[in-house]
């Protein structure tokens, strides 16, 4: 039987797998979940001697049911290939005490591939699917590594259009020229004069406005989203979780059915839902660890049930996390509320009003999985150079946010028997001047980004990636800037209606 797909805003609307990805957000501005999380029902024996691409199998088919085995294999298989620069797709490294999950080996660098590489492929199939006549545009809004991924992903796909916001001033100078040299006739990409929140919300509007969406159908379009919004990015994203599980017990680290910690450095809140999806489906995590930067919007929330963002937004050397609203989290709510649309839909009301809402006891109960806390800019720098110089192991601004994280909940806690995966969002190639300013400001200080990437390959001893060779001379391709009240009529323009 196929697995039902509810919005969180609207008991009433129902979808199939296929419809949630076409869609991207439902109806009133809600988001589409499964109405249950199907059990990860292999034993740990088979999915250990999985490669990747039959772990992703294994796990996708159990969430998009309406794909045929072939429509999905033949997504995974285009996906999941050259374009990573490890047949492993996502490696395990063990450094100081812990395993970090390699997310960042695909075309941009970053653990967005991971899903975005696969979402074209289903967006497509699914259109197919639902016999839509109409040429898709992926509207977007990104902090720095979504946009990028999504670009690449889509970049001259047949019956589609891209456009990504993006922070003019709240991204990587690398994010920045990743994005801005993106070729492919039908990319567009568009630098805001705001912040992430803004471009979010600004795209949000246009994607629950029914006279534009008339406008666009009437031209031939309609929009859905490569944000972690859309179901069809966030299902892909549980599968890496289940592949390091599998992995660890593979090398012998864990025994079967040994609990394990995930941390996660947190912006939107997709990447650790996957996570919590992954625990649901029942594999073996005890604790996941939610890390925050500056931002710690979500470290006060599971501190103290309320959810506010009317705080001061900084900007910091971790640019993916500096995040106020944190979309995904509505998909936590909606379940810790029972289910209840109406529920959820009050609390995302009282955000919208009031810039913040506050759970329940009873709600607050069911966080028990998860432990949150955040990291200074000063802490994420230590962590860096600790580590480097403990190791020799380099890592990126987000996943020492995680690492420092992961140590304040040793601290805590003690829970020093519990074997523990640190996702590892990006690579420290995409944050070169952070890093190696974390390393030695005073030596690097004057050197440029380039030479800063250089440098890092040689103390890290690890190969430029192909990402940042192909953008050394690129030519800037976008440079459109705009206010945040001319995102529609910079949308309008582009498509020619």
């Amino acid at each position: 039987m196929d697995l039902i797909y509810a919005s969180t805003r609207n008991a009433e609307e129902k979808v199939t797998a296929s419809q949630a990805i076409l869609k991207g957000l439902a109806g009133e501005g809600g988001l589409f979940v499964p109405t249950a999380i199907p059990a990860l029902d292999i034993d740990l024996d088979d999915l250990a001697k999985m490669t990747y691409q039959e772990t992703a199998y294994a796990v996708m088919s159990r969430f998009l049911t309406d794909f045929t085995e072939e429509e999905l294999k033949n997504c995974i298989n285009a996906a999941y290939d050259s374009k990573f620069d490890t047949e492993e797709i996502a490696p395990l490294v063990s450094a100081d005490g812990a395993y970090y999950l390699e997310l960042f080996h695909g075309s941009t660098i970053a653990f967005k591939d991971m899903a975005l590489s696969i979402l074209p492929h289903l967006l497509i199939t699914a259109a197919r699917k639902n016999q839509v006549k109409n040429d898709i545009v992926i509207l977007t809004a990104t902090s720095g590594d979504t946009g990028k991924a999504a670009l690449a992903g889509f970049a001259d796909v047949k019956g589609t259009k891209i456009i990504v916001f993006y922070p003019k001033h709240g991204v990587s100078p690398i994010q920045e020229k990743q994005m801005v040299t993106q070729k492919g006739e039908n990319t567009f990409v568009v630098g805001i004069n705001g912040n992430f929140d803004q471009a979010q919300t600004g795209v949000k509007k246009m994607f629950s406005d029914a006279k534009l969406a008339k406008v666009m159908d009437a031209a031939g379009y309609q929009f859905s989203s490569a944000n972690s919004i859309n179901i069809g990015r966030l299902v892909p994203q549980i599968v890496y979780y289940v592949y390091a599980y599998a992995k660890l017990y593979a090398n012998g680290e864990i025994k079967k059915g040994e609990k394990i910690n995930v941390v996660v450095p947190t912006g939107n809140f997709g990447n650790i839902l996957a996570a919590f999806y992954a625990k649901n489906m029942g594999l073996p995590i005890a604790k996941l660890i939610c890390a925050s930067n500056e931002n710690r919007v979500l470290y006060d929330f599971f501190s103290t049930g309320t959810y506010d963002k009317n705080r001061e937004f900084i900007l910091t050397s971790s640019p993916s996390m500096d995040i106020l609203i944190s979309s995904n989290l509505e998909r936590l709510i909606y379940r810790i509320a029972g289910n209840d649309a109406a529920k959820n839909e009050a609390f995302m009301k009282a955000l919208s009003s009031e810039g913040k809402y506050e759970i329940t006891a009873e709600m607050k109960e069911q966080l028990k999985d998860f432990y949150g806390n955040y990291t200074t800019e000063a802490e994420t720098a230590e962590v860096i150079k600790d580590l480097y110089e403990k190791t020799g192991y380099v890592i990126d601004t987000h996943t020492a946010v995680a690492a420092g994280v992961y140590h304040k909940y040793l601290k805590e806690t003690n829970d020093t028997d519990t074997k523990t995966v640190i996702a590892s969002t990006a690579s420290p190639y995409k944050f070169t001047r952070s890093v190696m300013d974390a390393i030695d400001k005073e030596k690097y200080d004057s050197m440029t980004d380039f030479e800063l990437v250089d440098e890092l390959s040689r103390i890290s001893n690890v190969k430029v990636p192909q990402a940042i060779e192909d953008i050394r001379s690129a030519k800037v391709l976008h440079d459109t800037v705009c206010e945040v009240d001319e995102m529609e009529s910079v949308v309008k323009k582009f498509l020619n209606i």
